[in-house]
């Protein structure tokens, strides 16, 4: 098929828009918002440890020098983070910090995991739409005999339908499913380091309660490192 049949304007509208809407109607506005929202997230920076333990070094530092009594919260721009801190100071707790970091977690995977599922779904009607096309395509043969020019026209809209839709499924969302999938991943591994550096720094500060239970959210050879 010469190159410049490849790009076909009724195809790309039956196979992007027929995917765009069913998915609309399935997921609802909700799921669809965190999904724009997760997807635009990948073009933004990531969460670090390092950008995370400098922003809250600060902080760490005031508590330790001053106590929590004399030191003042700071916000830090995360929401998690804040709200952990914020529950710190009220609490006077690593115990309830540990608690409210993990209703974030549980919060940030549930919001992931709709994403996810959202794109996937997506990926799913990407072909289902290129067969719909194709039904359009054999719709469109001549009825009143076969014209060699409208024969033509139906099976290149058939081929390129077909294939739009398995582009777009397997180059755009699904890959996209599984980089928000391992983007979040990754957030929550780096999140529970910097959440087992705070315990570390601050665990043998006086007046604060941990439960041995939440005392290894670290491997006990990294409690050390992260002390420093």
């Amino acid at each position: 098929m010469p190159f410049p049949l490849m790009f076909d304007a009724l195809s790309a509208a039956i196979v992007l828009g027929g995917t765009a809407l069913s998915t609309a109607l399935r997921s609802g506005p909700r799921e669809l918002r965190l999904t724009v929202r997760a997807v635009a997230g990948l073009a933004g920076p990531r969460f670090t440890v390092m950008r995370a333990k400098a922003v809250l070094s600060g902080q760490i530092t005031a508590i330790r020098r001053d106590g929590l009594l004399r030191a003042a919260p700071k916000r830090m721009g995360d929401r998690a983070f804040d709200d952990a801190i914020a529950v710190l100071f009220r609490t006077r707790s690593l115990d309830a910090l540990a608690q409210q970091c993990e209703i974030d977690r549980v919060d940030r995977a549930a919001r992931a995991d709709i994403a996810v599922r959202t794109l996937a779904q997506a990926a799913e009607l990407g072909p289902v739409f290129g067969m719909v096309g194709t039904l359009v395509a054999l719709a469109r043969l001549p009825a009143g005999g076969v014209d060699p020019g409208g024969l033509n026209d139906a099976i290149s809209m058939a081929v390129v339908t077909t294939l739009y839709g398995l582009l777009l499924a397997n180059l755009i969302l699904a890959p996209l499913a599984r980089a928000v999938e391992r983007r979040a991943q990754a957030e929550e591994c780096a999140r529970r380091e910097v959440l087992g550096w705070i315990q570390a720094q601050l665990e043998q500060l006086p007046g604060l309660h941990l439960a041995p239970g939440r005392a290894l959210l670290v491997h006990p050879v990294d409690r050390e490192r992260q002390r420093a």
